[in-house]
């Protein structure tokens, strides 16, 4: 079959351009076979990464029609089904192919992965060397424990989820959701004797987990399945399970939210910014701030003058209890940060 493959070019000194090759192709060649058909056959100026072409080193991880993902694993058929184009209409179907995001382009689609490696390194993804000092025996782990780790291990650092951080777009201190991922891993780990420590450090402001905007990209583009908003969630938990509402706003911001709804149902907006950014009544500033908002929203009709409960107010409230004695720290981040009302 014949496409048209649009590649997105550029280096530091030229403007951006795109560059369109037909190819002949089959629709199982991956966009890497058709990459390389483009370097061996028509255009050897054209710059990419690869390595192994087989899902493992994360070398080719580039964006494909919008989205990053590993050259090596989408197939040309896939992609076009996916884009709803067929094979078979009297248009010839294309496939833009560009770098990725959030890191300066070096040629074509060759990025400069610094700041990602810098990130990785900042969160320390080693196991404590305490945990080395064992002279007796090996330092072995259960299966359950060892199993907490696999997820979170099969990461390939292949930077498709830090290409499609909005918050590291938006924030360039916040060290990224493949660092988190990483970082989870350690805490997990039962032989690392540093957990407390890493856990102040993943608190920090927006550097640490609470920079994450729940976007759910990082999981949407994840080629090993690593969900790294879902380990992030598990860190956030571990926090929240040693800090009260007085430590951060950040802290405050979930733990409020979750009272609020076990009240109600729902979320009373009125008590909301009272208590996370004015600290109930202790942060003279933090209420303040909020004036501005509060006469926008009197004038336009938009606070609300009473706060309803939902009538299914002590089915949340069960089903919140339930999801903490349960011990099941993912599911209750979530609910905490996207919940729903019942009945109302």
């Amino acid at each position: 079959m014949q496409i048209i493959f649009k590649v997105v070019r550029q280096d530091p000194t030229t403007a951006l351009r795109i560059q369109s090759y037909a190819l002949d192709v089959d629709p199982s060649n991956t966009i890497l076979d058709c990459l390389n058909q483009i370097k061996w056959e028509q255009d050897g100026t054209l710059a990419f990464r690869k390595n192994c072409r087989n899902t493992i080193c994360g070398s080719c991880s580039i964006r494909i029609n919008g989205r990053s993902a590993l050259a090596c694993k989408e197939n040309v058929g896939s992609e076009l089904k996916r884009l709803g184009q067929s094979s078979d209409s009297t248009t010839i179907p294309e496939i833009t192919v560009a770098p990725m995001g959030n890191m300066p382009v070096i040629k074509d689609l060759v990025v400069d992965m610094q700041s990602f490696w810098s990130n990785l390194k900042a969160i320390d993804p080693y196991v404590s060397t305490a945990a080395r000092q064992i002279p007796e025996r090996e330092f072995l782990q259960t299966p359950e424990e060892r199993s907490r780790l696999n997820q979170s291990g099969n990461c390939i650092l292949c930077g498709a989820c830090y290409s499609e951080c909005n918050a590291r777009e938006f924030d360039p201190s916040f060290v990224g959701p493949h660092a988190l991922a990483k970082a989870y891993r350690m805490v997990a780990d039962t032989r690392d004797t540093q957990t407390e420590n890493r856990l102040e450090a993943y608190n920090q402001n927006t550097f640490g987990v609470w920079g994450c905007t729940r976007c759910y990209y990082c999981n949407a583009v994840c080629p090993m399945e690593v969900a790294p908003l879902d380990q992030i969630g598990k860190i956030k938990n571990s926090i929240l399970e040693r800090k009260d509402d007085q430590a951060s706003r950040s802290i405050r911001h979930r733990k409020v939210l979750i009272e609020l709804v076990k009240q109600g149902g729902w979320i009373d907006e009125r008590l909301f910014g009272l208590k996370v950014v004015g600290n109930s009544f202790r942060d003279l500033k933090g209420i303040f701030s909020l004036a501005p908002l509060g006469v926008r929203m009197i004038a336009r009709r938009k606070f609300p003058g009473r706060f309803e409960a939902s009538e299914g107010t002590a089915t949340v409230r069960s089903l919140i209890e339930s999801v903490k004695r349960l011990d099941q720290p993912l599911q209750f981040e979530l609910a905490s940060d996207t919940p729903e009302p019942v009945g109302g």
